[in-house]
């Protein structure tokens, strides 16, 4: 039996003037899954999103959307779809309650349907205690869950989360997880974009990675981190200076350029071979390097990322877990 393909691209791109913002792009999404695009600010992944949903003209390739064309036949793409951007597109003057009553009967609700649908989504992102209040006065993560719930009125066969969690506590962002699991299991599609790995890493049956707008690898969380070997050394410097010191050794003897994330006293290494670790931790001795100490460990998405990108991926603020 031939599995439904809810999009699928080929050569997706879009420049703006002489940039690039998207190269080019090649995906295949299954109906019925959940697929990430995970990559860096300024990577392209809104603007293929914005793309996918017939708000940008592509410049070259072509995408369609449940096998409709998402140039040819907007219209029809855009009645399949729902789309969930980075900011909060409700309207400040309104209550919560207001602003959900009014999209569901701008989505062709009737009056009773539309508060029902109105509650159901107010206690689900428990937002019931500020229905009356004025979204002018709500913290930015209650915005954010008021705009998620506003984009679930209805259920659309494909939805699109672009960044859905930013702003939000790590509280709310498991239940937005919640949330994303139980559309799925109703029958959507999401394609999600995010710069969390773990929440890749929980919710998509397959991820892209994207940056400088090209896709540099894709696979399920397994195959991405089993495609940068078994093991990564972790060697942790006493002085963060001697960092270009250990990058020469460790390439010297390996031929692979160590990966670097947040921590500059920190460098790790993918190993094919894990009898090479003590190689390693001898090169930088025997170049006196101090070391503070080392570690193997098994590759992540985060190793993935680094790999790929040479960028550390993004963990949340503090100011992010206390705007809920």
């Amino acid at each position: 039996m031939s599995t439904e393909i809810a999009i699928e691209t080929r050569g997706l791109g879009k420049s703006f003037g002489s940039m690039n913002a998207v190269e080019a792009v090649d995906l295949r999404v299954e109906a019925g899954t959940v697929f990430a695009l995970l990559g860096p600010n300024g990577a392209g992944k809104t603007t293929t999103v914005r793309m996918l949903a017939t708000l940008l003209r592509p410049s070259r390739g072509t995408a369609t959307v449940f096998d409709h064309d998402v140039v040819g036949q907007a219209t029809a793409v855009r009645s399949m779809i729902g789309l969930t951007g980075q900011y909060a597109a409700v309207d400040e003057n309104l209550t919560a309650w207001e602003n959900l009553r009014l999209f569901g009967r701008l989505l062709g609700l009737s009056r009773r349907a539309a508060q029902d649908r109105a509650a159901e989504l107010l206690e689900e992102f428990e937002l019931t205690g500020a229905a009356q209040r004025r979204v002018s006065s709500f913290s930015g993560g209650m915005r954010r869950r008021l705009d998620l719930a506003a984009t679930l009125i209805t259920v659309p066969p494909l939805i699109f989360l672009d960044e859905p969690t930013t702003g939000l506590d790590p509280h709310t962002r498991e239940r937005m997880w919640g949330v994303v699991r139980g559309l799925v299991g109703r029958g959507a599609t999401i394609l999600l974009t995010t710069q969390y790995l773990e929440e890749a890493d929980a919710l998509a049956d397959r991820i892209a990675v994207i940056d400088h707008g090209t896709v540099v690898a894709e696979g399920t969380a397994g195959e991405l981190k089993a495609s940068i070997g078994e093991e990564m050394l972790r060697i942790d410097l006493a002085d963060p200076e001697q960092r270009a010191l250990a990058d020469a050794a460790v390439e010297r003897l390996t031929g692979i350029t160590p990966l670097h994330g947040d921590n500059p006293s920190t460098l790790t290494v993918p190993l094919s071979d894990i009898g090479t670790a003590a190689d390693v931790i001898t090169a930088c001795r025997d170049s006196g390097i101090r070391l503070r100490g080392f570690g193997v460990d098994r590759p992540d998405l985060n190793s993935v990322f680094l790999a790929l990108t040479q960028r550390p991926a993004r963990t949340p603020l503090p100011a992010e877990r206390a705007s809920a």
